[in-house]
Order: C-alpha cells, then sequence, then structure tokens
C-alpha cells in the first residue's frame, strides 16, 4: 500500500473498509492497556532490589561527616550523596543539594518559593508582580505546564528544533520582556521528542541577557543517563558554559534516579550555582528538618561510584531497547510508505514523538481509547493542552511487556491510518 495522499477516492474509500474491519477486531478482544506515562517495567524495577539490603541491622548509620543518618538534620544532603550524585548532574559537590524521591517535587518547590519569596536577585516575589511568564519549548513535558497552570503562570510556547529550542525566539523574548521570568528545559533526549540540545544551543542559554534579573532557566536533566545504545548523545555542561558567559546564576539543573533506582523511592538533586545554593539552603531551613538521609545512604552504599551507576543503566537499556525497537519497526512497516505519519527515533530516553496529519491527533488518540488502548492525551505536550496543529502523539513504550506493547502500536496504525484516509476523503469530496 502507497501514499494514501496519492490513492484514487473510490481506492481509498475500499480500503477504509478494511481498516474499518480490523478496527473493529481490534475492539473485539476488548483491551485494556494503559499506555499515558513513562513508568519503568516491572524487570527495570527489580534491578534495584540490592537497594534494600544495602542497609542492615547491624550497618553503620553514620555518614562520611559523621552524623546519624537516622537523625534529624542535614537538609541540603549527606555528603557521599552529594558526592556521587553531582557527577550524574555535571556539577561541583558544592553545587548540588539533594532532595526526597521527586525532582518534579523539588522543581514545583522552587518555583513556590519564588512566587512568595522570590530567587537569588528578585527585587520582589514573583508572586506580587501582575503577570509571571515562562518560556515552553513545544512538544514539551506536560507535568512542567501543569505547574505554571497551577501558579497561574502565562506560558509563551516556542518551537522545538531537531538541536533545542527555537534559540532566535528564545533570545528575542527573554530580552524585551521583564515579566518573562523562566524557561523549562528537558536538554537531553528531550520529553517528548528525544532530542539532545546542541553545543550551539547550550552556549546560547549561557548568553542570555534576559531583561528580567531574575530570569531562570529550568534545566530538568531527567535522562541523563538513559541511553539506549552504546553510543549515547553527549550534552554539553550548561552550569560551566553560564558561568564562562558571565551569568552563573542563571540556571537550575534538576535531576533524580526515579527511573535508575525505583520510581517511587529514588532520590532527587538540585543544582545550581554556590551563591544559589546558599539562597536556597536558607530556605529550606524553615521548609524542613531533613530529608530521608537513609534513603540516601542506601543508594550511596548500592552504587557506590558513577561508574557502577553508568553500568546500571545498561542493564535498563538492554530491557528498553527492544521495546523502542518493536514499536519503531511495527510504525515503519505499517506507516513508512503512507506519507501520513511521523516519529522520533531517540538515542534514549523513554519516549517516542509521533505526529500524525494536522487535525488528526485528538481523533487517533479517541479511537484507540474506544479500542481499549489509552495514550498520553493528545495535546498534553503542549500549554494549556493545546497543541495548534493537533497532531502530536506521545508514545511512551518502557511500561508494557513486549506483546501487549505490540499490540498496541499495531492498533495505532490502523487508528491513523482510519482517521487520516477518511480525513483525505472529505477533502476532496
Amino acid at each position: 500500500m502507497s501514499d494514501l495522499r496519492s490513492m484514487k477516492p473510490e481506492d481509498l474509500q475500499s480500503y477504509v473498509e478494511v481498516l474499518q474491519k480490523k478496527y473493529e477486531d481490534f475492539k473485539a478482544q476488548k483491551l485494556n492497556y494503559d499506555m499515558s506515562r513513562g513508568k519503568p517495567c516491572s524487570a527495570q524495577l527489580e534491578l534495584s532490589a540490592g537497594i534494600l539490603d544495602a542497609l542492615k541491622s547491624d550497618s553503620s548509620f553514620k555518614t562520611a561527616d559523621g552524623a546519624d543518618s537516622r537523625n534529624y538534620g542535614g537538609i541540603d544532603g549527606i555528603p557521599e550523596a552529594k558526592e556521587l550524585f553531582s557527577k550524574m548532574i555535571d556539577v561541583d559537590a558544592k553545587e548540588i543539594i539533594i532532595g526526597g524521591n521527586s525532582s518534579l517535587s523539588m522543581m514545583y518547590d522552587t518555583v513556590s518559593r519564588a512566587m512568595t519569596h522570590g530567587v537569588l536577585g528578585s527585587k520582589v516575589p514573583w508572586g506580587k508582580l501582575p503577570v509571571v511568564k515562562f518560556i515552553c519549548p513545544s512538544p514539551g513535558y506536560d507535568r512542567h505546564f501543569s505547574i505554571c497552570e497551577f501558579f497561574n503562570i502565562e506560558m509563551i510556547p516556542v518551537e522545538m528544533r531537531a538541536d533545542g529550542p527555537d534559540m532566535d525566539a528564545v533570545e528575542k523574548l527573554v530580552s524585551s520582556d521583564e515579566s518573562i521570568k523562566g524557561i523549562w528545559c528537558v536538554p537531553k533526549y528531550s520529553n517528548p521528542d528525544g532530542i539532545t540540545y546542541s553545543d550551539e544551543v547550550v552556549d546560547r542559554f549561557a548568553r542570555l541577557r534576559p531583561k528580567a534579573k531574575d530570569f531562570r532557566i529550568f534545566w530538568d536533566n531527567a535522562y541523563a543517563v538513559h541511553h539506549l545504545t552504546d553510543q549515547p548523545d553527549r550534552l554539553k555542561n550548561i552550569l560551566s558554559a553560564c558561568k564562562e558567559a558571565g551569568n552563573p546564576d542563571m540556571v537550575y539543573i534538576f535531576g533524580s534516579t526515579s527511573k535508575i533506582s525505583f520510581a517511587g523511592g529514588g532520590i532527587a538533586m538540585m543544582g545550581a550555582s554556590e551563591a544559589n545554593i546558599g539562597f536556597i539552603k536558607k530556605q529550606l531551613a524553615i521548609q524542613t528538618i531533613g530529608p530521608d538521609k537513609l534513603n540516601q545512604l542506601r543508594h550511596v552504599r548500592y552504587f557506590q561510584r558513577f561508574e557502577n551507576i553508568e553500568e546500571h543503566m545498561k542493564k535498563h537499556a538492554a530491557i528498553l531497547k527492544p521495546k523502542f525497537d518493536a514499536v519503531l519497526e511495527i510504525l515503519e512497516a505499517e506507516l513508512g510508505d503512507k506519507n501520513i505519519a511521523w516519529w522520533s527515533k531517540p538515542n534514549g530516553g523513554y519516549f517516542i514523538s509521533f505526529n500524525t496529519l494536522d487535525g488528526c491527533a485528538k481523533d487517533v488518540v479517541a479511537m484507540a481509547a474506544e479500542a481499549g488502548v489509552i495514550f498520553t492525551k493528545a495535546g498534553a505536550t503542549f500549554p494549556y493542552g493545546k497543541d495548534p496543529h493537533d497532531r502530536n502523539i506521545r508514545i511512551a513504550p518502557t511500561f508494557p511487556p513486549l506483546e501487549e506493547l505490540r499490540k498496541a502500536i499495531e492498533l495505532l496504525c490502523i487508528c491513523v491510518q482510519l482517521v487520516s484516509a477518511k480525513k483525505i476523503l472529505s477533502s476532496i469530496s
């Protein structure tokens, strides 16, 4: 079967009837698959089972500085955790705060504190300003956008390109509008496109001259070590670039082990300049008496060295790559010559970004749901849930077993063809 957009109407109508029969067959199977989130599968979680035994009853609970990890204190994390995880997000051990189990919580708290008390260099808290805006490279991470909506922060979409956000647009916006206080970034294996920012893009970020002196780059490096091949993408160090450009305080870097160890019991971290870290620690001293240092100690004693984390992630890749390969193989076999869909081929991360013809994504996702397969809501990868072209669908291959995944993608391909063919027919009738 060739390009659907070049088929004769009568042939296309016949093909629709064939597709409809296949779709009804899928509905009859009464599937119940949920592919809406990028979650680790059980096999991945089992890789870290040893963490639970890293602290035993006869263990020393003392940290490197002699503190008892069972007690209060250590609001910025234990020294050995800072030493280990600073390597993961590419900062110095003096430039990191180790938190609880969620980097999303750290990002939320960072925005919340900025709204109530500002950031280092703020003249007034963001929340006391008439308008606060964030730039949102799109498609992007829906939970970033949800934080903005929660705090009534106006979102400005900026197009994602093959090497990162449209920096011409970013530079123009931040230099001209003082109400723009931040930008969300997933710089390595981006959610959902799988793009890693080029050196040029990182350098242009570092050289930004925002009109708002308290502007911050929220650098969510969630997939720093989440490679799918033995030739991983390389991401330039943003904090070093900011220092060289004279903007050492402009970036906050976030990361976690949520998709390295346990999604519900990992370690979150935040990197920034020493000045930023000092400012934030004073605020944290009011918020908490200390994070879960036992969990930090467990992780450190289990992984011990950053090189061991890298080896650990190769085991994750061995589980995930066959799933990504299966999705890409099915998409190519079913849609590769149809001229109705396009998709990313990431080198790491957790998602495949899939684009339909304009105006089709919502209908495709709805059809799949009716047949028992739930994908991320169409539009979720854009601010306010509004994809201006109604074409992007985020595919999350990680959680389902391989056979369920294959069946779900086969259904997706049928839905894409049905919706597209009907759209083409309606345009020529």
